[in-house]
């Protein structure tokens, strides 16, 4: 009779620096923490660790946090996360570490999936984590960031980027769709589902979103898109042409493909596949259909053509998805 495996919870631990943004490093544990199996267990363990020993870190705020763990916690972690900070010094100003940055980042174990938030790429940057790899930070950063680090290729147009076993997020609440991407990554769509819903976000916006530089909110008279996207969602089985979407808000279709991607950040027809991808996930994880029926299902009419498009947006087919998540 063989032993059952032991449950370890991923361990993550985030880094806190000085000049650290109280938002930014609040999410790691708000989204990691409500991590569950169907069983109750928390699927994730998250530390904070300062570069010091304990005590207390700086924040970009009236006040200041106690954090109880030293930089040997670093050594522990499965995930590093570095949220962002305003008083990187000269990791911001030159691109180099400080002597105790340096030394609370060797401690990290070959192997450790590494995660920054916003500026917290800089840290990643300057240890040379991101050299020839592809990296996004906030927008208002991002030439900055190409300029001083100009080995990482920078794209300041997503909200992430996820590049394996290095991840980086566009500024603030991009960090949010990161860390719920990661979890659907470990777990499924149905747990990150549960964490979005506890969390009262998005369950999912693509990396590849747009970070909405300079475009104007939509005046809250005019005619959104709303409507359009719901009458979608109750037919994500059927063809479904761009002309139906726009005769939902008695809009053009040129009217209703400008106002779409000014609202999303994405084309109608993106959001469309994303969605359609989006139920294909569930169905694999939570149903015992085939493949041709959640093809269908799923509206991408044939086992063929989904299998080209998870294939395009997870790296995987439907068939290997469904191993892992159920």
């Amino acid at each position: 009779m063989g032993t059952q495996t032991p449950f370890h919870p991923h361990r993550i631990v985030v880094l806190a620096l000085d000049g650290l943004l109280p938002f930014e490093l609040g999410i790691p544990q708000r989204i990691f923490g409500r991590a569950k199996d169907a069983e109750g267990r928390r699927l994730y363990e998250v530390v904070t660790c300062s570069i010091r020993p304990p005590g207390r870190v700086e924040a970009e705020a009236d006040f200041s946090i106690l954090v109880e763990n030293g930089p040997e916690a670093l050594a522990t972690a499965d995930t590093v996360v570095i949220p962002a900070s305003y008083e990187l010094g000269p990791v911001h100003d030159e691109g180099v570490l400080t002597d105790e940055l340096a030394a609370a980042l060797a401690l990290i174990r070959p192997g450790t999936r590494l995660v920054s938030i916003c500026t917290g790429g800089y840290v990643l940057a300057a240890a040379g984590y991101l050299d020839g790899r592809p990296a996004t930070t906030h927008w208002a950063s991002a030439e900055h960031f190409q300029r001083l680090f100009p080995k990482v290729r920078v794209d300041a147009d997503v909200l992430f980027i996820d590049d394996g076993d290095v991840l980086t997020s566009a500024g603030v609440a991009a960090g949010i769709d990161l860390c719920i991407h990661i979890v659907r990554r470990d777990h499924g769509t149905a747990v990150a589902n549960e964490v979005a819903r506890r969390t009262v976000v998005p369950p999912h916006r693509d990396g590849g979103q747009a970070q909405y530089i300079q475009r104007p909110v939509p005046e809250p008279q005019l005619a959104s898109t709303t409507a359009a996207r719901a009458w979608a969602l109750a037919r994500l089985h059927e063809p479904i042409q761009l002309r139906d979407m726009a005769e939902q808000e008695s809009m053009s279709v040129r009217t209703f493909t400008r106002r779409f991607r000014e609202e999303a950040g994405i084309s109608a027809g993106q959001w469309l596949t994303q969605q359609r991808v989006e139920r294909a996930r569930h169905l694999l994880e939570s149903t015992d259909l085939s493949i041709d029926q959640i093809a269908q299902d799923a509206g991408f009419g044939t086992a063929q053509s989904m299998r080209q498009h998870l294939q395009t947006a997870l790296g995987v087919t439907p068939t290997t998805y469904r191993r892992t998540f159920r």
